[in-house]
């Protein structure tokens, strides 16, 4: 059984008084996992985090960067989720997606009656020296004040008539996973870590044979100036992604490769240079550092100058610098997520499901010979494009792009020491291997093209200022990206194409029970796939989501149906 949650929102996090008090009170007496939401300004400073860290050391290696966001903070072994969410009170409170059972308001706060949306009617609240505004707020919102001022705290419950939405049943923790690549791993893992038991279906006799195969992902932030949708998306799970390698025991470059039975992920945090494309880029990049001021070990501007030291050639436009970017190779992550799930993870290889069908509460996973598979009463569709050979995904948008990398041998080619791109991205050697690429090609040819590895050097040339790899014998990988219209992940319940029912909202649209999706990753599958898994588990489980609502429905399967019915 996965622990019951007991859900903390404390609404000014300070200096993280009330985080101690409640984790002090949890492991006294331990009956739940503590889930605490903590809403912070910024990143509480050094001078906090060494206070919280004496408390709690695995928070030290954690802790994260001060950037806008919901960082989730992961301490299995006191059975406490935290959850610091960057930014102002009034902008989260909207976007918070959770069953809370008790608030702490330490400071003052305006939006008190938007605490309605987050509680249950066993929810308590204790605000600190509330006055007659606060409290006619607090019963404006459905809470009871109860008793006197205990010292500086007045307590309350939820006592609204207002009809809340049931909780969900717990269910029942078994699934299917469809597909083996870093999304179906990532799957597995999130799901196992909440005990439930996992079947895993892959067509392959082993992990990450299609677009997770490559010998190197990179891994690095998405930067705007608007801060965007895929913006926030992609920092979120960029930093997400590097604390979940931690606990699987973090990246080491000199790992074994993927055909090893565990070990560490492969894969270095040597830093990204993302050069300018143009000088018109280079003015962009430099304007989006500093309208938002990351700190440094998130981004740096670097001129042409400071640039080109780094990347050892000269480049006239200037770059953005990732510190703590890097590669990884795909394969090696997907093997140390399989390997975490332990006993809860059986494996049906070299097994392509061809028809799903629901009955009996379940759903039954059938091979191309007819033979029933498996049965669960959770399925999760991540194999990529293979989906769509499904009767109940066949109307998902999803489409592929052919994508080759090329191999040079270290030696005829320069070795760099960090990861470089801009149309292109180079690798530092991976066991003697540079790796430059990859191409978009609309086309579902897997022999490598000749046309595609010249291409991948003329940008690799653009990027170096002089030629290197002419007249290396044709050699890499073609892989297939799996991608959407709008180029964003598909995360959650699968719509019921065939139910007309007429829906405004997504949340009215009607869903396949227990079907759900884990596709479209195109080109960031290394690190949306940590953070996609948690948001599924978090939506299984009904525990609060990882991540804003915005973000949640932007990733929803159903947006497309949506979008479709609303032009009728």
């Amino acid at each position: 059984m996965a622990d019951s949650r007991h859900v903390v929102l404390d609404t000014g996090f300070g200096r993280g008084a009330q985080f101690l008090a409640a984790l002090e009170r949890h492991r006294s007496a331990p009956a739940a996992h503590l889930h605490y939401l903590a809403l912070a300004e910024s990143v509480p400073a050094a001078s906090v985090q060494t206070a919280l860290t004496a408390a709690v050391p695995a928070l030290a290696a954690q802790w994260p960067v001060d950037v806008p966001g919901l960082h989730r903070l992961h301490l299995p072994t006191e059975r406490l989720t935290l959850d610091l969410l960057v930014g102002s009170a009034e902008a989260w409170l909207p976007e918070i997606v959770a069953r809370v059972d008790e608030f702490i308001i330490a400071e003052p706060l305006d939006q008190v009656r938007a605490l309605q949306r987050l509680a249950t009617p066993a929810s308590t609240l204790r605000i600190r020296q509330p006055d007659e505004q606060a409290l006619r707020s607090l019963r404006a919102a459905g809470f009871t004040v109860t008793g006197e001022l205990e010292g500086e705290w007045q307590h309350a419950t939820y006592t609204s008539r207002k009809p809340q939405p049931p909780r969900a049943p717990a269910p029942e923790r078994r699934a299917i996973v469809i597909g083996a690549g870093v999304a179906g791993s990532a799957a597995c893992e999130r799901l196992a870590a909440r005990g439930w038991d996992v079947i895993l279906i892959e067509r392959h006799d082993a992990p990450a044979q299609e677009a997770s195969g490559n010998r190197a992902g990179i891994f690095m932030p998405l930067l705007s100036k608007d801060d965007n949708i895929p913006t926030r998306l992609t920092r979120a799970a960029y930093l997400y992604a590097q604390r979940a390698w931690q606990h699987l025991g973090g990246l080491d470059p000199h790992a074994p490769g993927p055909e090893a039975g565990a070990g560490a992920i492969r894969g270095e945090q040597c830093g990204v240079l993302q050069l300018a494309r143009d000088a018109e880029h280079a003015l962009l990049q430099k304007e989006v550092v500093d309208t938002w001021r990351h700190p440094e070990r998130y981004v740096r501007w670097l001129d042409p100058q400071q640039a080109g030291a780094m990347l050892g050639a000269a480049t006239p436009y200037g770059a953005w610098h990732f510190p703590e970017g890097g590669w990884a190779t795909p394969a090696t992550a997907c093997r140390a997520m399989l390997h975490a799930c332990g006993d809860k993870l059986q494996r049906i290889f070299h097994s392509e499901a061809l028809r799903i069908e629901r009955a009996g509460g379940e759903w039954q996973v059938f091979s191309a010979q007819g033979t029933r598979l498996a049965a669960a009463p959770t399925l999760v569709l991540a194999n990529g494009a293979g989906a769509t050979a499904l009767e109940q995904a066949r109307d998902l948008p999803l489409y592929t792009m052919r994508g080759q990398v090329t191999h040079l041998p270290e030696g005829s080619f320069p070795s760099l020491k960090m990861v470089v791109c801009r149309e292109a991205y180079m690798t530092p050697p991976v066991d003697g291997i540079v790796c430059v690429g990859a191409t978009y090609d609309k086309s579902t040819e897997r022999r490598l093209w000749q046309s595609s590895q010249d291409e991948n050097l003329l940008r690799a040339e653009e990027i170096l200022g002089s030629p290197h790899g002419a007249g290396a014998p044709l050699a890499g990988r073609v892989g297939f990206r799996t991608m959407a219209p709008d180029r964003l992940p598909l995360v959650g319940p699968l719509p019921d194409s065939g139910n007309q029912a007429r829906s405004e909202r997504l949340r009215d649209l009607p869903r396949l029970p227990g079907l759900h999706a884990l596709l479209g990753y195109a080109s960031r599958g290394l690190i949306w796939a940590p953070l996609a898994a948690e948001i599924l588990a978090c939506q299984l489980e009904d525990e609060p989501l990882p991540i804003e609502a915005t973000l949640a429905a932007a990733l929803d399967p159903g947006r497309f149906l949506l979008k479709q019915r609303r032009k009728l």
